[in-house]
């Protein structure tokens, strides 16, 4: 924590969110959760396969499901912490307390952040040894589990700022959270309907089978801003060139993925940043 000393904001909320018992408690249950999915999946897979032995076929497979699984988790867990972050400062009335102290807005903003995706993290760092179980029946590579993690990281990072905008923007607490999950919606589901309405508009609209092809800028785009088509790319190396070739445009899914986060996460941030105090200028 040194890094951030200087953050008297990002030190009370870890202090008080690792120091609850609500929060080991949800670390705890998540482990035996993630601990009776993994070995269950094993146990009942090398009992009712003729082989006693654990493939690495069903590995990858294992992997799959709980790369999906921490993605889900990810999805559902961020939003609830980061939307109330200023928002609940604001209905207890502790938000201009908050905003009379010597703290920047940027402070306040990366230290409910920060302190919220710290939180995350050590939720997965937690599941790790679990989640790498895998590597001992084959099947799966270091490279693929830390390309997921890390991605895991930057959708946790770009969620969590989305949050912190709309817990900034929106006064209530419920509605901050009902616009960040619908965003999250969004990204996670409406993406992909988008990218498969883009590609058939784009091959009616090429007219006869065999005729010139083109690029298909907006359904690529749609397909690089989906968590979920991220993962399956990771997967599945083939199925990136599968996509290239699909939308006749040379270029990887995890690099569109990785600047439209990174910009989201940005531009989220700024905005909470610019609208901190002028919320707090219109309640006066």
């Amino acid at each position: 924590m040194k890094m951030n000393l200087n953050n008297p904001v990002l030190v009370k909320e870890i202090k008080l969110r690792f120091r609850s018992m609500k929060s080991f408690t949800g670390i705890l249950f998540y482990l035996i959760a993630m601990s009776i999915f993994v070995f269950g999946y094993i146990f009942l897979t090398t009992t009712l396969s003729d082989s006693e032995f654990f493939r690495p076929e069903q590995s990858f497979l294992l992997f799959s499901m709980l790369s999906f699984i921490q993605l889900g988790l990810i999805l559902f867990i961020t939003p609830g912490l980061t939307a109330g972050a200023i928002s609940t400062e604001r209905e207890k009335q502790t938000l201009n307390i908050l905003l009379t102290t010597s703290q920047s807005s940027f402070q306040i903003i990366a230290g409910k952040l920060t302190s919220s995706i710290a939180f995350l993290f050590h939720l997965l760092l937690a599941g790790l040894p679990i989640y790498s179980l895998v590597f001992l029946f084959g099947g799966i590579s270091p490279s693929q589990l830390g390309l997921i993690l890390a991605f895991s990281v930057l959708t946790m990072i770009a969620i969590g700022s989305i949050g912190i905008m709309f817990s900034t923007l929106i006064r209530k607490t419920i509605v901050s959270m009902i616009a960040t999950y619908g965003m999250m919606i969004f990204f996670a589901g409406v993406t992909g309907f988008f990218f498969l309405i883009a590609s058939e508009i784009s091959r009616y609209a090429m007219g006869m089978p065999g005729g010139p092809q083109q690029p298909e800028i907006l359904a690529h785009f749609w397909a690089s801003i989906n968590p979920v088509v991220l993962i399956l790319t990771f997967l599945q190396p083939d199925m990136n060139q599968a996509f290239s070739d699909m939308t006749n445009i040379d270029f990887p899914i995890w690099a569109g993925y990785l600047i439209f986060y990174t910009l989201l996460t940005v531009v989220a941030i700024f905005i909470a940043v610019k609208k901190l105090r002028v919320n707090m200028k219109r309640k006066k």
